[in-house]
């Protein structure tokens, strides 16, 4: 009798989380599309709005980025959009039209800022690492960690010499590129960690020598600069452009990505 007490009451909790799972899954994907029919019919605002409680309700994608921040610039909002595209782009960095918007809005800054020459073996260590996103790096190492599992197992089971030496040697290469998938995994998750840039949102932005208001002004920027912050100080924040001047601005002028 108590034994059919449990299954009933598991019979019951399963039954009863089950639907509000779905209905969370689905929340999302109907605010979504309600927000693209939204876009669709140019109220911009009002397609924000919705796409801003998908990310409230703990759902972030690129796709919700990206469309935040097409309707961002569709509102005339530059730095909005700019900013949303980057947060794409950490989530899909080999993503073509964001990377391609990014391009664009960078292309009508008012701050024309050539990048410092980097050295071409970092640069194409980290196009390598952002070639994929971190998910699809992570979905290869288990895919080939699985292989190699696979092999292994026919190494033992199997009689004929060069197919225990063939599958030995593959599971060992499945094995170690797996592992360097996870490598790369974590290299890109730590790239996008270390390395934390902002928008600039206020214009004009006088850069100073020191945190403080009464320092001297070295340069200035404008909205929609993309900034690497390598410091911060009651309020302030040390940040360096893409050309490589540094220089400290107050931290409320700019929204990190």
């Amino acid at each position: 009798m108590k034994l059919n007490n449990i299954k009933l009451s598991l019979f019951i909790l399963v039954w009863g989380i089950l639907p509000a799972l779905s209905f969370a899954a689905v929340q999302p994907d109907l605010l979504f599309a309600k927000a693209n029919r939204l876009y669709a019919q140019a109220h911009y605002k009002e397609a924000l709005s919705l796409y801003g409680k998908i990310l409230e309700e703990g759902t972030q994608s690129a796709a919700v980025y990206y469309n935040m921040g097409n309707a961002s610039y569709k509102t005339g909002d530059k730095p909005s959009a700019l900013l949303y595209y980057e947060k794409a782009h950490k989530i899909s960095p080999n993503d073509a039209d964001i990377n391609a918007n990014i391009r664009f809005l960078n292309a009508k800054s008012v701050d024309k800022i050539d990048e410092v020459p980097e050295f071409f073996l970092s640069g194409w260590w980290r196009s390598f690492i952002l070639s994929l996103s971190a998910d699809s790096f992570a979905v290869l190492s288990i895919c080939f960690i699985l292989g190699a599992s696979g092999l292994l197992i026919l190494y033992f089971v199997a009689s004929q010499l060069q197919l225990k030496r063939a599958a030995f040697y593959s599971s060992v290469v499945f094995f170690i590129t797996g592992l360097f998938c996870v490598f790369v995994t974590n290299r890109q998750l730590s790239y996008f960690e270390i390395q934390q840039h902002a928008i600039v949102f206020s214009s004009p932005v006088e850069i100073k020598s020191e945190p403080a208001d009464k320092s001297k002004s070295l340069f200035v920027i404008h909205e929609g600069v993309k900034v690497l912050i390598l410091g911060r100080n009651q309020g302030w924040i040390k940040v360096r452009l893409a050309n490589g001047s540094e220089g400290w601005m107050k931290g409320a002028e700019v929204r990190e990505i």
